[in-house]
């Protein structure tokens, strides 16, 4: 008798990860990391660490994007989803209803008091793509609001409310919604005005670029919004459950009740994609406003039992390890040490955000030799200093991080929310090492810029 063997295929063919990405995925991935020499063999993982086939370690400080809000393998997840496998619930039947959802809203919503439903999905588009529909469904208007530089998502609804050209370019027609700047509450209440908008998006803190909401606009935003019969719609899918120090980001200021809120990332527990919109009551009777509307909007795989076991492992971990007050403080012991290197590196411009999200911006500096290196590299790509810091950072420390949007001169930090002062000394001593190196006479990172640059030109 024959049978699949998981550890056999792997051991046999997991050396060829890159080329099969190559000839039957999406192409440019290898190649990229080929380029910046990311292009690593990861063994194994635990918590908020890799290692290689050489025993070596990694600090993760990106988090899969922010979904291994509790780094990889938590032991009481694993058990919860073992647990479930090991019930052989009688999952999915599409006419029965399930324990796991209801058990999982009811302690989602816990943490937002002001909501009354819960919609599951699988991902943070589909999150704001019910969101979406239901602002529209619910108020009778057509149009949404959201910020530039926003991100939500990628497919055709959340597209329409991205506030980057480069995810847009090539997709059009899109949806017809309009973008605003963040903080502009005149030009919100200018488009309030013309009567047809159902609804406004936000990111608390803006992931492209780490940007918090400037203080009271969410607040004056949400005033404005109800009193033009208009929702305000939060989109949590990063900064949810305690990535900013409280377990919603629009938690940090006093009085605001988003009418809808989309959750994802973490709340899989890195292991069975999720994703979940939060709502009040009146909005989910109008959208599901009688028997013959039942399955107007639902999802396939939407609240299934492994997803489901694994909120409610998420959750419970979060209350038991104090997961949010630590990142709060965590996060706080991070973005102060890096903070204090402003005034010491003329290439370092700026350390900002919440909690365990945290923006580094590099600009212009004003010596005249470190200005000419960074002319030479924003004449070839804007953002090319930022991943010159990225690369040996890996390279030479051993830490993965990333920039935090395309042409930009900043790295996002969005680590495990269960990293502590060991994490924080190993990457700051890593990052005072490679920005001592920048500012260096000679210097590796300008020889690998120089790299960088002759590689932009040639994909122009």
């Amino acid at each position: 008798m024959t049978g699949f063997d998981l550890t056999a295929l792997l051991a046999e063919r997991g050396g060829e990860r890159y080329e099969l990405h190559a000839r039957h995925l999406n192409h440019q991935l290898p190649r990229m990391l080929h380029t910046i020499g990311f292009d690593k063999v990861y063994e194994r993982a635990q918590g908020a660490y890799f290692w290689d086939t050489e025993g070596q370690d990694y600090l993760d400080m990106l988090a899969g994007f922010g979904v291994m809000g509790l780094g990889r393998h938590h032991p009481v997840v694993r058990k919860a989803l073992h647990d479930v496998l090991d019930a052989e619930l009688p999952d999915l039947t599409r006419f029965d209803c399930q324990p796991l959802p209801g058990l999982l809203a009811e302690k989602l919503l816990t943490y937002a008091p002001h909501l009354d439903r819960v919609f599951f999905g699988n991902s943070g588009t589909e999150a704001v793509e019910t969101a979406l529909k239901f602002a529209r469904y619910a108020t009778g208007r057509g149009r949404i609001l959201y910020c530039t530089h926003a991100f939500h998502g990628l497919t055709t609804g959340s597209l329409s409310v991205n506030g980057e050209d480069g995810f847009r370019d090539g997709f059009a027609p899109l949806l017809p919604d309009t973008a605003l700047e963040m903080g502009d509450l005149d030009a919100l209440e200018r488009e309030l005005k013309r009567g047809d908008v159902a609804g406004f998006v936000v990111e608390p803190i803006q992931g492209k670029g780490v940007h918090p909401a400037p203080p009271g606009f969410l607040r004056a935003a949400q005033e404005l919004l109800h009193r033009h019969k208009a929702l305000l719609i939060a989109d949590e899918v990063q900064t949810g459950l305690g990535r900013t120090g409280d377990f919603f980001a629009y938690q940090h200021e006093d009085g605001v009740e988003p009418d809808l809120v989309c959750v994802a990332k973490a709340l899989s527990g890195g292991y069975v994609p999720v994703g979940a919109t939060l709502g009040k009551d009146w909005i989910f009777k109008k959208v599901y406003s009688s028997m013959d509307r039942v399955l107007v909007h639902s999802a396939s795989f939407g609240a299934n039992a492994q997803a489901m076991a694994a909120g409610l492992a998420v959750l419970s971990v979060m209350e038991d390890e104090q997961i949010v007050a630590g990142a709060r403080h965590t996060g706080d012991l991070l973005r102060s040490r890096l903070a204090a290197l402003v005034d010491k590196y003329e290439l370092l411009h700026d350390v900002r955000g919440r909690g365990l999200m945290i923006g580094i911006e590099f600009g212009r500096p004003k010596s005249l030799v470190l200005r000419g290196r960074w002319t030479m590299l924003q004449a070839a790509r804007k953002g090319l200093f930022a991943q010159m810091v990225v690369v040996p950072l890996l390279q030479r420390h051993r830490i993965l991080t990333q920039v935090s949007g395309d042409h930009l001169e900043v790295i996002k930090l969005i680590p495990p929310l269960i990293i502590g002062e060991r994490e924080v000394d190993r990457f700051v001593e890593a990052f005072t090492a490679v920005m001592d190196d920048a500012h260096g006479n000679g210097g590796l990172m300008w020889d690998f810029g120089r790299t960088l640059v002759k590689q932009a030109l040639q994909t122009r």
